[in-house]
């Protein structure tokens, strides 16, 4: 089981959103991929956290978010820019937007509730793994406009941290290194 467990972490790579494709979960797997989310720890039981999967029939508005976030950045992008930034919410099969829910007047630091979140999304990435899929992160700019807020009907103490892609990973990138333990462990 432990070595089942370390080759699927060994196996765990990041696939850009515009290099997943489909096939992407099923909602059999995704109910087992939001149930693994289920598992991460959190503080005070509080639920700092939310998912929300952006269906097919709704990728054309979160395309336009894309390109309003693009042009408050830079009024004058051109067209091409434009079709670039709408592109973004049809890369990958399955598009779920991770929120923080901070809601005020609980003891619980928004710093926990935080890495509340990244367990919750780590658990999804791994569990998406083990079941076959690729997947990614993908944040930004967009993420903090006005449009995306309305769009994902989000609470004033709600925050759009960012998106997890999931489908298939097309090619497969070889594995980056990584740091040996010594890099980022110290004794006291």
């Amino acid at each position: 089981m432990i070595n089942e467990a370390s080759a699927i972490l060994a196996a765990r790579r990041h696939v850009s959103l515009r290099r997943l494709v489909a096939p992407g979960p099923d909602a059999a797997a995704l109910e087992q991929i939001f149930r693994a989310a289920a598992q991460a720890p959190d503080h005070g039981l509080l639920l700092p956290w939310r998912f929300i999967l952006i269906q097919e029939e709704r990728r054309r508005e979160l395309a336009d978010v894309f390109v309003e976030a693009l042009v408050e950045r830079d009024p004058l992008a051109g067209k091409e820019a434009c079709e670039a930034a709408a592109k973004k919410a049809f890369h990958a099969p399955c598009v779920i937007a991770a929120v923080l829910v901070d809601e005020t007047g609980n003891r619980i630091p928004v710093a926990e509730k935080l890495v509340s979140l990244g367990c919750a999304i780590q658990n999804m990435l791994i569990l998406a793994q083990a079941l076959g899929f690729g997947s990614g992160l993908a944040s930004g700019a967009a993420m903090n406009v006005a449009g995306m807020r309305r769009l994902l009907r989000l609470a004033p103490y709600e925050q759009a941290v960012c998106f997890i892609g999931f489908g298939t990973g097309s090619p497969a990138r070889a594995p980056r290194e990584r740091p040996a333990a010594e890099r980022f462990v110290s004794y006291l």
